[in-house]
Protein backbone atom coordinates (compact mmCIF):
# COMPACT_ATOMS: atom_id res chain seq x y z
CA UNK A 1 0.00 0.00 0.00
CA UNK A 2 2.64 2.44 1.33
CA UNK A 3 4.28 1.78 -2.08
CA UNK A 4 1.43 3.10 -4.17
CA UNK A 5 0.69 5.99 -2.20
CA UNK A 6 4.26 7.07 -1.40
CA UNK A 7 6.60 6.51 -4.38
CA UNK A 8 7.98 9.90 -3.78
CA UNK A 9 8.54 11.77 -0.91
CA UNK A 10 7.75 15.35 -2.43
CA UNK A 11 3.96 14.10 -3.39
CA UNK A 12 1.31 14.96 -1.16
CA UNK A 13 -1.26 12.87 0.29
CA UNK A 14 -5.04 13.28 0.30
CA UNK A 15 -6.88 13.04 3.72
CA UNK A 16 -8.14 9.40 2.69
CA UNK A 17 -4.57 8.26 2.13
CA UNK A 18 -3.06 10.17 5.44
CA UNK A 19 -5.70 7.65 7.41
CA UNK A 20 -5.22 4.84 5.64
CA UNK A 21 -1.21 4.55 7.18
CA UNK A 22 -1.64 2.37 9.98
CA UNK A 23 1.07 4.82 11.88
CA UNK A 24 -0.68 7.77 11.34
CA UNK A 25 -2.71 8.31 14.48
CA UNK A 26 0.88 8.07 16.07
CA UNK A 27 2.49 11.14 13.65
CA UNK A 28 -1.05 12.93 14.79
CA UNK A 29 -0.24 12.25 18.19
CA UNK A 30 3.67 13.41 17.28
CA UNK A 31 2.00 16.71 15.85
CA UNK A 32 -0.09 17.52 18.17
CA UNK A 33 2.18 17.21 21.18
CA UNK A 34 5.28 18.89 19.63
CA UNK A 35 2.85 22.11 18.79
CA UNK A 36 1.36 22.30 21.97
CA UNK A 37 4.83 22.24 23.55
CA UNK A 38 5.60 24.68 21.63
CA UNK A 39 2.85 27.24 22.05
CA UNK A 40 3.25 26.22 26.46
CA UNK A 41 7.02 27.22 26.33
CA UNK A 42 6.47 30.19 24.07
CA UNK A 43 3.85 31.61 26.37
CA UNK A 44 5.67 30.83 29.34
CA UNK A 45 8.68 32.85 27.87
CA UNK A 46 6.83 35.77 27.15
CA UNK A 47 7.07 37.29 30.69
CA UNK A 48 10.86 36.14 31.32
CA UNK A 49 13.02 39.26 31.19
CA UNK A 50 15.82 37.47 33.11
CA UNK A 51 19.08 37.47 29.84
CA UNK A 52 20.15 34.05 30.99
CA UNK A 53 16.55 32.68 31.28
CA UNK A 54 16.18 33.97 27.69
CA UNK A 55 18.77 31.84 26.51
CA UNK A 56 16.87 28.99 27.69
CA UNK A 57 13.56 29.57 26.71
CA UNK A 58 14.81 30.34 22.99
CA UNK A 59 16.50 27.42 22.38
CA UNK A 60 13.93 25.32 24.16
CA UNK A 61 11.14 26.64 22.16
CA UNK A 62 12.57 26.04 19.20
CA UNK A 63 13.33 22.40 19.73
CA UNK A 64 9.63 21.40 19.69
CA UNK A 65 9.20 24.16 17.09
CA UNK A 66 11.27 22.22 14.36
CA UNK A 67 10.01 18.55 15.32
CA UNK A 68 6.28 20.21 14.86
CA UNK A 69 7.07 20.95 11.04
CA UNK A 70 9.05 17.66 10.77
CA UNK A 71 5.96 15.47 12.23
CA UNK A 72 3.85 17.31 10.51
CA UNK A 73 5.62 16.39 6.95
CA UNK A 74 5.64 12.91 7.71
CA UNK A 75 1.75 12.85 8.46
CA UNK A 76 1.07 14.38 5.26
CA UNK A 77 3.39 12.17 3.20
CA UNK A 78 6.25 14.74 2.50
CA UNK A 79 9.04 13.15 4.80
CA UNK A 80 8.42 9.30 3.51
CA UNK A 81 10.66 7.86 0.72
CA UNK A 82 10.85 4.50 -0.62
CA UNK A 83 14.16 2.16 -0.11
CA UNK A 84 14.73 -1.22 -2.07
CA UNK A 85 16.66 -3.56 -0.06
CA UNK A 86 16.64 -7.12 0.74
CA UNK A 87 14.23 -7.51 -2.89
CA UNK A 88 11.55 -5.70 -1.34
CA UNK A 89 10.57 -1.65 -1.04
CA UNK A 90 11.23 -0.38 2.63
CA UNK A 91 9.15 2.60 3.52
CA UNK A 92 11.72 4.82 5.26
CA UNK A 93 10.66 8.12 7.14
CA UNK A 94 13.62 10.54 6.75
CA UNK A 95 11.70 13.84 7.85
CA UNK A 96 13.05 12.47 11.21
CA UNK A 97 16.32 12.16 10.65
CA UNK A 98 16.27 15.98 9.25
CA UNK A 99 14.47 16.39 13.22
CA UNK A 100 17.09 15.31 14.80
CA UNK A 101 19.81 16.69 12.72
CA UNK A 102 18.62 19.97 14.68
CA UNK A 103 17.29 19.57 17.35
CA UNK A 104 19.82 16.89 19.31
CA UNK A 105 22.67 20.31 18.64
CA UNK A 106 20.29 22.26 20.44
CA UNK A 107 19.36 19.93 23.80
CA UNK A 108 23.16 19.35 23.82
CA UNK A 109 22.95 23.03 23.89
CA UNK A 110 21.45 23.79 26.34
CA UNK A 111 23.03 21.14 28.66
CA UNK A 112 26.52 22.68 27.73
CA UNK A 113 25.37 26.34 28.65
CA UNK A 114 23.41 25.19 31.97
CA UNK A 115 26.80 24.00 33.11
CA UNK A 116 28.97 26.77 31.25
CA UNK A 117 30.83 24.11 29.01
CA UNK A 118 33.69 25.89 26.88
CA UNK A 119 33.25 26.15 23.24
CA UNK A 120 35.69 23.41 21.98
CA UNK A 121 33.65 20.69 24.02
CA UNK A 122 30.50 22.23 22.32
CA UNK A 123 31.77 22.29 19.03
CA UNK A 124 33.41 18.27 19.76
CA UNK A 125 29.72 17.68 20.71
CA UNK A 126 27.77 19.18 17.78
CA UNK A 127 30.08 17.14 15.54
CA UNK A 128 30.01 13.55 16.90
CA UNK A 129 26.00 14.56 17.14
CA UNK A 130 26.00 15.05 13.61
CA UNK A 131 28.22 12.13 13.06
CA UNK A 132 25.17 10.40 14.50
CA UNK A 133 22.38 11.55 12.88
CA UNK A 134 24.23 11.72 9.38
CA UNK A 135 25.20 7.97 9.45
CA UNK A 136 21.97 6.61 10.75
CA UNK A 137 20.33 8.53 7.79
CA UNK A 138 22.98 7.12 5.35
CA UNK A 139 22.42 3.51 6.84
CA UNK A 140 18.64 3.82 7.05
CA UNK A 141 19.01 4.69 2.93
CA UNK A 142 21.36 2.25 2.10
CA UNK A 143 20.00 -0.39 -0.23
CA UNK A 144 22.80 -3.03 0.84
CA UNK A 145 21.24 -4.77 3.74
CA UNK A 146 24.23 -5.63 5.65
CA UNK A 147 26.10 -2.17 5.15
CA UNK A 148 23.16 -0.48 7.46
CA UNK A 149 24.21 -2.40 9.95
CA UNK A 150 27.57 -0.99 9.74
CA UNK A 151 26.54 2.50 9.59
CA UNK A 152 24.42 1.61 12.88
CA UNK A 153 27.29 1.13 14.69
CA UNK A 154 28.82 4.26 13.39
CA UNK A 155 26.25 6.42 14.38
CA UNK A 156 25.91 4.47 17.80
CA UNK A 157 29.69 4.73 18.80
CA UNK A 158 29.44 8.29 17.82
CA UNK A 159 26.36 8.78 20.41
CA UNK A 160 27.92 6.51 23.22
CA UNK A 161 30.96 9.55 22.89
CA UNK A 162 28.44 12.53 23.72
CA UNK A 163 26.56 10.26 26.87
CA UNK A 164 30.20 9.75 28.12
CA UNK A 165 30.64 13.44 27.81
CA UNK A 166 27.37 14.24 29.62
CA UNK A 167 28.13 11.90 32.04
CA UNK A 168 31.80 12.55 32.78
CA UNK A 169 32.75 15.93 32.00
CA UNK A 170 29.66 17.34 32.12
CA UNK A 171 28.35 16.12 35.66
CA UNK A 172 31.97 17.29 36.90
CA UNK A 173 31.20 20.59 35.64
CA UNK A 174 27.46 20.85 37.71
CA UNK A 175 28.92 19.23 40.65
CA UNK A 176 31.06 22.40 41.18
CA UNK A 177 28.21 24.91 40.28
CA UNK A 178 24.87 26.04 42.65
CA UNK A 179 22.36 23.01 43.98
CA UNK A 180 19.89 24.44 41.75
CA UNK A 181 22.22 23.54 38.38
CA UNK A 182 23.97 20.50 39.68
CA UNK A 183 20.12 19.01 40.80
CA UNK A 184 18.31 19.67 37.49
CA UNK A 185 21.41 18.93 35.76
CA UNK A 186 21.23 15.19 37.17
CA UNK A 187 17.61 14.98 36.47
CA UNK A 188 18.47 16.35 32.51
CA UNK A 189 21.69 14.33 32.30
CA UNK A 190 19.42 11.13 33.30
CA UNK A 191 16.97 11.92 30.96
CA UNK A 192 18.85 11.90 28.04
CA UNK A 193 21.20 8.91 29.03
CA UNK A 194 17.95 6.85 28.68
CA UNK A 195 15.92 8.37 25.70
CA UNK A 196 19.06 8.58 23.62
CA UNK A 197 20.15 4.85 24.32
CA UNK A 198 16.69 3.39 22.85
CA UNK A 199 16.90 5.41 19.91
CA UNK A 200 19.40 2.48 18.44
CA UNK A 201 17.60 -0.12 19.81
CA UNK A 202 13.97 1.11 18.06
CA UNK A 203 16.40 1.79 14.93
CA UNK A 204 17.75 -1.79 15.08
CA UNK A 205 14.88 -3.71 15.49
CA UNK A 206 12.72 -1.32 12.99
CA UNK A 207 12.15 -0.83 9.32
CA UNK A 208 15.46 0.25 9.10
CA UNK A 209 17.59 -2.21 10.82
CA UNK A 210 16.47 -5.59 10.89
CA UNK A 211 12.51 -5.00 10.47
CA UNK A 212 11.21 -7.12 13.69
CA UNK A 213 8.44 -4.69 14.71
CA UNK A 214 6.43 -3.16 12.18
CA UNK A 215 6.26 0.36 10.63
CA UNK A 216 3.28 1.46 12.98
CA UNK A 217 5.14 0.36 15.93
CA UNK A 218 8.23 1.61 15.33
CA UNK A 219 6.32 5.14 14.49
CA UNK A 220 4.88 4.53 17.62
CA UNK A 221 8.04 4.28 19.58
CA UNK A 222 10.40 6.91 18.38
CA UNK A 223 7.66 9.14 18.54
CA UNK A 224 7.12 8.24 22.32
CA UNK A 225 11.12 9.09 23.09
CA UNK A 226 10.55 12.43 20.89
CA UNK A 227 8.03 13.82 22.55
CA UNK A 228 9.71 12.51 26.05
CA UNK A 229 13.24 13.96 24.74
CA UNK A 230 11.65 17.07 23.60
CA UNK A 231 8.40 18.35 25.45
CA UNK A 232 9.91 16.02 28.91
CA UNK A 233 12.86 17.76 28.39
CA UNK A 234 11.66 21.49 28.05
CA UNK A 235 9.56 20.96 31.22
CA UNK A 236 11.93 19.63 33.74
CA UNK A 237 14.66 22.42 32.34
CA UNK A 238 12.13 25.72 32.40
CA UNK A 239 10.44 24.74 35.42
CA UNK A 240 14.06 25.26 37.05
CA UNK A 241 15.65 28.19 38.65
CA UNK A 242 18.37 27.06 37.47
CA UNK A 243 18.25 29.10 34.11
CA UNK A 244 17.93 32.31 36.21
CA UNK A 245 20.80 34.58 36.54
CA UNK A 246 22.17 35.26 40.26
CA UNK A 247 20.38 38.59 39.63
CA UNK A 248 16.76 37.12 39.86
CA UNK A 249 16.90 35.45 42.67
CA UNK A 250 13.71 36.75 45.18
CA UNK A 251 14.75 39.39 47.48
CA UNK A 252 14.52 37.41 50.91
CA UNK A 253 11.27 37.73 53.07
CA UNK A 254 10.89 39.85 56.01
CA UNK A 255 10.69 37.04 58.38
CA UNK A 256 13.93 35.49 56.48
CA UNK A 257 16.16 38.88 56.76
CA UNK A 258 15.30 39.30 60.52
CA UNK A 259 16.34 36.06 60.96
CA UNK A 260 19.38 36.92 59.12
CA UNK A 261 19.96 39.82 61.34
CA UNK A 262 19.22 37.92 64.66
Amino acid sequence: MLGTIATAWNVPLQMGQITSRPEWIWLALGTAFMGLGTIYFMMRGMGVEDPDAKKFYAITTLIPAIAFTMYLSMLLGYGLTMVPFAGEEHPIYWARYADWLFTTPLLLLDLALLVDADRGTILALVGADGIMIGTGLIGALTQVYEFRFIWWAVSTAAMLYILYVLYFGFTKKANAMSDDVGSTFRVLRNLVLVLWSAYPVVWLIGSEGAGIVPLNIETLLFMVLDVSAKVGFGLVLLRSRAIFGESSAPEPSADEGATAAD
